[in-house]
């Protein structure tokens, strides 16, 4: 099966604090992926890791085949709005058109066009010549989700992109991720216990260790960040334990 994306034996520590300690998964192409985890489990690495920003200490992690960094224009990156430089003087359609960086955009003629194309499909059109700076955070995630998808990536990595923005944009760009299901592989960084049991096709559970669940094997214990086994009947005990590698499982 060819992978998109494809770890095993992975090791990634920050000075002495160790963070990813042999993870191990495979994403298949066009699979819609939930992340979640406690904050400091190595979600956010774990991305960084996939564009190439970070290298692995051990074991390897393979894009579409070959090394992150040479995959590195097929990924599309959508960070948290409160995370960017919002007093950068760049109106939203500049904004987005610096997702042409990328030599897979469009002949530059077109590139424009198809910016405003994407800026309408989101909403964004009569906000096109406004200070990025001046919208909202919810606005201000759209805009940087259009950024991303201009290059036509194969790859679409979100960190949180709904955290903290108004439902109206929140629906937006959950919307336009349903309607990219399938089409491109996709990772959505979340604590939104909702959006990850009903829009994505599997779950990663990034706790120092990477664990895999189908959405209907996640209960309710996630919410409260109690990542643990999935329970396998009905009579099992909802009590946990922290088991030999720190991760919760069920007695």
């Amino acid at each position: 099966m060819s992978y998109a994306i494809a770890a095993s034996n992975l090791y990634f520590s920050y000075e002495k604090t160790l963070v990813l300690q042999n993870a191990e998964f495979q994403i298949s192409q066009g699979e819609y992926i939930g992340i979640i985890g406690p904050n400091g489990g190595g979600k956010t690495t774990l991305l960084r890791l996939i564009m190439g920003f970070l290298t692995p200490q051990k074991g390897f992690l393979h894009v579409f085949g070959q090394s992150s960094t040479h995959e590195r224009r097929r990924i599309g990156y959508v960070p948290q709005a409160n995370q960017t430089d919002r007093d950068f003087p760049i109106t939203v359609l500049e904004l987005v058109m610096l997702g042409c960086a990328s030599n897979r955009c469009y002949y530059p003629p077109y590139a424009k066009e198809k910016a405003l194309a994407m800026i309408d499909d989101l909403g964004l059109t009569s906000h096109k010549s406004k200070s990025f700076a001046s919208l909202s955070g919810g606005l201000a995630q759209k805009a940087l989700l259009a950024r991303s998808l201009l290059s036509d990536p194969d790859l679409l990595l979100l960190d949180e992109p709904t955290a903290n923005i108004d439902p109206a944009s929140r629906s937006s760009i959950l919307e336009k991720l349903e309607a990219l299901k399938g089409k491109k592989t996709i990772l959505l960084i979340t604590h939104d216990l909702r959006t990850v049991i009903e829009k994505v096709d599997r779950i990663l559970c990034v706790q120092t260790q990477v664990v895999s669940y189908l959405p209907r094997e996640v209960c309710e214990h996630f919410a409260l960040g109690l990542y643990h086994a999935p329970l396998l009947s009905a009579k099992a005990s909802h009590h946990s334990e922290r088991n030999s590698d720190g991760l919760f499982v069920s007695l």
